[in-house]
């Protein structure tokens, strides 16, 4: 077994980083990290964290921090939490899956920086050779089926996505910057060794709209490349809900004042 806290020890770091260490892992032969931290409709998010339930990855490491938001959230239990982000782990094979969750991104560009730093540093400790990180692309409407878009540090590993009919690899002058942790991670995993890729799925651009649509797509390619067993049903159950809830806010603000929306606004 690997002792988390002594390979963090060992990596060179601020101050500003506060963990919390939940359980050891055997020393992968291989890993490969998947990131899906909070953006435009929390695509990433939802996709990560059905991910973690579905296969009951197991929680090795809290991470908290002062360049975090300077506030907390209010649990089920109604106690507050300090906003953190958690690294999750499941052998499958030969192969650790880890898996980035969490409640925020750094707000800043150098936490921003330091922290995608802190963590690929951590999975190359852990033989972590190809990143995978998950987002949303806010448009103003999207098909029943959302489209995906696969950009990456290589042609070969974005090669490798190219596995469905709905993901596409032609982002220049549709997309604008990929923002945070979902796109430096990618920038910088060369500098590791690592191939990255960075998989986006068209999603509403409206700050209450959940992107599960796009979850899901995500979801499906992953289960395609990869050997994740999940009940994609699970999600067409929360899209149904959604959308009746959905149907009833619209019927309920066109009855008011309607406000003019920008096509893209925000990518990760």
């Amino acid at each position: 077994m690997i002792s988390i806290k002594q390979i963090i020890s060992k990596i060179e770091r601020s101050n500003i980083w506060y963990f919390k260490y939940f359980a050891n892992i055997a020393e992968p032969k291989k890993s490969i990290l998947i990131e899906g931290l909070p953006g435009i409709g929390n695509v990433g998010k939802i996709a990560v964290d059905f991910l973690i339930d579905e296969i009951e990855a197991k929680k090795i490491l809290e991470i908290t921090s002062s360049s975090f938001p300077h506030s907390v959230f209010v649990n089920e239990d109604n106690l507050v939490e300090l906003p953190k982000v958690q690294l999750f782990y499941k052998k499958i094979g030969s192969i650790t899956y880890l898996f980035l969750s969490g409640d925020i991104q750094p707000p800043d560009e150098v936490s921003c920086y330091e922290f995608s730093q802190l963590i690929l540093d951590l999975a190359k400790k852990l033989k972590c050779t190809e990143v995978i990180t998950l987002g949303g692309l806010g448009l103003e409407s999207i098909e029943k089926t959302p489209k995906m878009y696969c950009t990456g540090n290589s042609t070969k590993i974005i090669k490798e996505y190219k596995i469905v009919k709905n993901i596409t690899d032609k982002l220049y002058g549709v997309v604008g910057p990929i923002m945070g942790v979902s796109g430096l991670l990618v920038g910088l995993a060369e500098s590791k060794k690592m191939d990255a890729v960075c998989i986006l799925a068209e999603t509403i651009n409206h700050p209450l709209y959940l992107g599960i649509k796009g979850a899901r797509e995500i979801l499906k390619l992953l289960s395609k490349k990869f050997p994740f067993k999940v009940n994609i049903k699970k999600l067409d159950k929360e899209i149904k809900t959604l959308e009746a809830n959905m149907i009833i806010s619209s019927n309920l603000s066109n009855s008011g004042k309607s406000d003019e929306t920008g096509k893209i606004s925000y990518i990760g």
